[in-house]
């Protein structure tokens, strides 16, 4: 079991990530793609994903065994869901991280001979490193990237929910049947007996769709507190030529609840609706279209203007983003999805 002590102060520095960290679903990916596991989830994926995977002995499957320990310098924590921005992190890694990183997983088994330059922070086995997870990441991860998106906007907006409906505490204690809240301790199933404490650093929470049935944090307590949970992908999400399309409207309404997505889909179709129009075009009391509209409001994926005192509710870019469809041109003058729009 993993226990992750909170102090009073940490409780008010929880945040959860709104969308994917691409080297987290790039190491995950890679446990699963050498397993069974999840065979009705991730067995369609699997089957076109396996072309990707390097040879026994390759720098990935090396470095990301299926079993046991996983360097940390693989997933180092950035805020950008850009890859480029990750593997610019990933490569900066100081050279005692690395050494340190390597020997540890030299203690579980036997590594190639250029290990030992990865080691040192060789600077082309570094970039051979990046390549190889770059050329992964486009051939096995890139096509589904708007269904990783959905999956994970849409567990944001159920945490924020909850955390306004009940409090921090019971968001955490629902994280996922293996994790369980008893304060001021997080109990999270794991394969080894750990304890995490986070003397007021707070705890980034990382939804992951790779992660499957355990949850995952670093081997270094030294790090900036992560813990990856697992979502639950629908069955048929990597149905061939669905992957890299916008969802359909079945799985907006398994992630967002039917009415939440229908009014996401009105908003993006008829945009500059205030709520009492939001209201009529869904069937909803202006109170709950205003309440649909706040979740995803906080989700990121509407942004909401008060225009001749009334709330005018627009799709966002991260909001076009998940649906494929074109945002809303921003006024020249106007900020970045938050200001005033061009009438």
């Amino acid at each position: 079991m993993l226990r992750v002590h909170f102090t009073t102060e940490d409780l008010t520095r929880v945040r959860i990530r709104a969308q994917p960290h691409p080297l987290w679903e790039v190491l995950l990916s890679l446990h699963l793609l050498q397993t069974r596991h999840g065979a009705a989830v991730f067995g369609p994926w699997r089957r076109g994903a396996r072309g990707a995977l390097g040879p026994s002995g390759d720098i990935l499957t090396t470095l990301a065994p299926p079993k046991g320990y996983s360097p940390d310098f693989l997933t180092p924590l950035v805020d950008s869901p850009d890859l480029d921005d990750g593997l610019e992190a990933l490569l900066s890694t100081s050279s005692r991280t690395l050494r340190n990183d390597m020997s540890k997983l030299a203690e579980q088994t036997r590594l190639p001979g250029w290990a030992s330059r990865l080691a040192t922070g060789d600077v082309e086995m570094m970039r051979r490193l990046a390549d190889r997870i770059r050329h992964y990441h486009a051939k096995a991860l890139l096509p589904y990237t708007q269904v990783f998106k959905a999956h994970i906007a849409a567990e944001w907006s159920r945490r924020a929910e909850l955390t306004m409906a009940h409090g921090l505490e019971y968001a955490l204690s629902t994280l996922h049947p293996s994790i369980r809240w008893a304060a001021p301790v997080l109990e999270v199933g794991y394969p080894v007996d750990q304890d995490l404490y986070l003397d007021g650093r707070g705890l980034v929470l990382v939804p992951s769709f790779f992660c499957w049935q355990t949850s995952m944090t670093l081997a270094d307590p030294a790090l900036q507190p992560v813990l990856v949970y697992p979502l639950d992908p629908v069955i048929g999400w990597a149905t061939p030529g669905r992957g890299g399309r916008a969802p359909t409207q079945e799985t907006l309404v398994a992630l967002l609840g039917r009415t939440r997505a229908t009014v996401l889909q009105t908003i993006a179709d008829r945009p500059s609706l205030n709520t009492t129009e939001l209201a009529r075009a869904t069937g909803t009391t202006p109170s709950g279209a205003s309440q649909h509209a706040a979740v995803l409001r906080d989700a990121g994926l509407v942004t909401t203007q008060r225009r001749n005192g009334s709330a005018v509710h627009t799709l966002s870019k991260r909001g076009a983003l998940l649906l494929d469809r074109p945002a809303l041109r921003q006024g020249s003058g106007g900020p970045d999805g938050t200001g005033h729009q061009a009438e």
